[in-house]
C-alpha cells in the first residue's frame, strides 16, 4: 500500500482523490497555484506545496515543479486526476524514472493510445472495428488527400493524431472545403498538442457515443465495469452521461464490452481506463473511437451502478495489488445519470462566468451524489475549467433516475455566478431526451430552444 500520494490536480477531482486516500489511511499532498491556495482540498490535505502562478503552464502543467514537490514531501506516488498532465506520457515517464509511482497506466501505453493513428493500428490488429479512414496520417500530397476523401465518402472528419478533449477535429462536407480544413486543423493541432499530424475518417452523422470502463492490474487480469452513454455533447464536450446506455440491443452492447476488454488485454493495460466507441444502432455496428488512459469525469455513474470505488481501485493497483475480483463478480444495479454544472452563461454561447459564489444550496434527496469543491463564498477564477459540480443521481430504473435528476436540478440554487442549471433543467424535460432517442448531433441542433 502507498504511504503518501501527491494530487497533481485541482477542484472536485482533487477532492475526490483526497477523500479516497483518507479512507485508505494514505497521507496526501496538495499542489496548487497561487490562485488556488484556498481550495477545499488544499485546506484538507496533510501537506500542501505552491507550484506557481495561476497560469496552468506555470503551475499544473509544470512537470519539474510537481516532481520537486514529490521529492521535498517524500511522496510515494502521484495521482494526476483528469485533464492537465493526466495523459501526458512524458510526465508519467519522468515520474517513474524519478522513483515514484504513477497512479495510471504505463507511459508507453499513454503514448500508444494518445496517438490516434497508432491506436487505430492496434485496434485493427486486435480485430476491433474501426471507422473507415485514411489508415494513417495525411501527408503533403494534396491529390492523395482528395482521393482518400472521395473513396471514404463525404462528410469526412479531420482529426489530430495527438488530439483530445474535443479539440483538433473538423467536419468537411464537400471537396471544395477539404484542403483548407486540413491546413487549419494541422495548424491548430500543432498549437494545441505540439504535433501537426492529422488523419481522415468517415464522419458518421447520427451515431451514439458509448464508452466502456475498464480496469487492468498488469498481472494478467482485465475486466469491464459496464457501459456509459455520452451522446449528449456540445462541441464534442460531454454534457450529460448515463449508465448503462439506453435503447441499444443487449447483444450489441455485449460485443462492445467484449471488444473493450480485448483491447485492454491486447495492450497489457494497467489501472483504470475508458474505451470509447461510436455506435450505429440502426445497422447494429460499432467502431473504435479512442481510449482515455485516465479516470474519466463521468466515472461516478459507473461507481453508482457497480458499487465499486474506482479511485480506490486505481490506488490499489498502483500500489502493486492485483484485482481482488473478476468479471463474474461485477453486479450491475439500476440506472445512473450525471450532469456537469458549469459556471457559464448558456444564452451567451456558454461564456465563462467567474466570480464569487454568494449562495450555494445543493439539493438533498435519496439517490443523489454531488461531487464538488464549491461552497458559499468560494471564488471561481477565470484561469481554469468552469466546472462547479457533478450532479449524479441513481434510481432503480431510468424513469426513476430521470425523475430524481429533474427534482435535484430544480432544487439546486447557486447565486453570484451564472450557471448552466437553467439549461440542464430544460434539457432534462425535453421529449427526445426522455425517450432516450438522442445522438451525438442532437444537442447542437437543439441548442437554440434549450438556451
Amino acid at each position: 500500500m502507498l504511504d503518501k500520494v501527491l494530487i497533481a490536480n485541482r477542484g472536485e477531482i482533487a477532492l475526490r482523490v483526497l477523500r479516497a486516500c483518507k479512507e485508505l489511511g494514505i497521507k496526501t499532498v496538495a499542489v496548487h497555484s497561487t490562485a488556488d491556495k484556498d481550495l477545499m482540498h488544499v485546506r484538507l490535505s496533510d501537506e500542501c506545496v505552491c507550484i506557481g502562478p495561476p497560469s496552468p503552464t506555470d503551475s499544473y502543467l509544470n512537470i519539474p515543479a510537481i516532481i520537486s514537490a514529490m521529492e521535498v514531501t517524500d511522496a510515494d506516488a502521484v495521482h494526476p486526476g483528469y485533464g492537465f498532465l493526466s495523459e501526458n506520457a512524458d510526465f508519467a515517464e519522468q515520474v517513474e524514472n524519478s522513483g515514484f509511482a504513477f497512479i495510471g497506466p504505463q507511459a508507453e501505453t499513454i503514448r500508444l493510445m494518445g496517438d490516434k493513428v497508432s491506436a487505430i493500428d492496434v485496434m485493427r490488429d486486435a480485430g476491433v472495428p474501426t471507422v473507415p479512414g485514411s489508415n494513417g496520417p495525411l501527408d503533403d500530397n494534396k491529390e492523395r488527400t482528395l482521393s482518400l476523401a472521395r473513396e471514404i465518402g463525404y462528410p469526412v472528419i479531420i482529426k489530430a493524431a495527438a488530439g483530445g478533449g474535443g479539440r483538433g477535429m473538423r467536419v468537411v462536407h464537400n471537396e471544395a472545403a477539404l484542403l483548407k480544413a486540413v491546413y487549419v486543423t494541422q495548424t491548430e493541432a500543432k498549437s494545441f498538442f505540439g504535433s501537426g499530424v492529422v488523419y481522415l475518417e468517415k464522419f458518421l452523422e447520427n451515431p451514439r457515443h458509448v464508452e466502456i470502463q475498464v480496469l487492468g492490474d498488469g498481472q494478467g487480469k482485465a475486466i469491464h465495469l459496464g457501459d456509459r452513454d455520452c451522446s449528449l455533447q456540445r462541441r464534442y464536450q460531454k454534457v450529460v452521461e448515463e449508465a448503462p446506455a439506453t435503447s441499444i440491443p443487449d447483444a450489441l452492447i455485449a460485443d462492445i464490452r467484449a471488444s473493450a476488454v480485448t483491447i485492454a488485454r491486447e495492450i497489457g493495460y494497467v489501472n483504470a481506463g475508458t474505451v470509447e466507441f461510436i455506435v450505429d444502432r440502426d445497422n447494429g455496428a460499432f467502431f473504435f473511437l479512442e481510449m482515455n488512459t485516465r479516470i474519466q469525469v463521468e466515472h461516478p455513474i459507473s461507481e453508482m451502478i457497480t458499487g465499486l470505488d474506482l479511485v480506490r481501485q486505481q490506488i490499489h493497483i498502483a500500489g502493486g495489488a492485483p484485482l481482488s475480483f473478476g468479471q463474474s463478480d461485477i453486479r450491475f444495479s439500476g440506472h445512473a445519470i450525471e450532469c456537469r454544472v458549469n459556471a457559464e452563461v448558456p444564452g451567451d454561447g456558454f461564456r465563462p462566468s467567474p466570480g464569487r459564489i454568494t449562495a450555494w444550496r445543493p439539493p438533498e434527496m435519496a439517490g443523489l451524489r454531488l461531487d464538488t469543491h464549491c461552497h458559499e463564498g468560494a471564488v471561481i477564477t477565470p484561469y481554469y475549467d468552469s466546472l462547479l459540480a457533478k450532479l449524479i443521481v441513481h434510481g432503480a430504473s431510468r424513469l426513476q433516475a430521470v425523475a430524481r435528476l429533474q427534482a435535484a436540478l430544480d432544487d439546486f440554487r447557486v447565486d453570484g455566478v451564472e450557471t448552466t442549471l437553467p439549461f440542464l433543467r430544460r434539457l432534462a424535460r425535453e421529449l427526445n431526451y426522455l425517450q432516450g432517442s438522442v445522438n451525438t448531433g442532437w444537442l447542437e441542433l437543439n441548442l437554440d430552444c434549450l438556451t
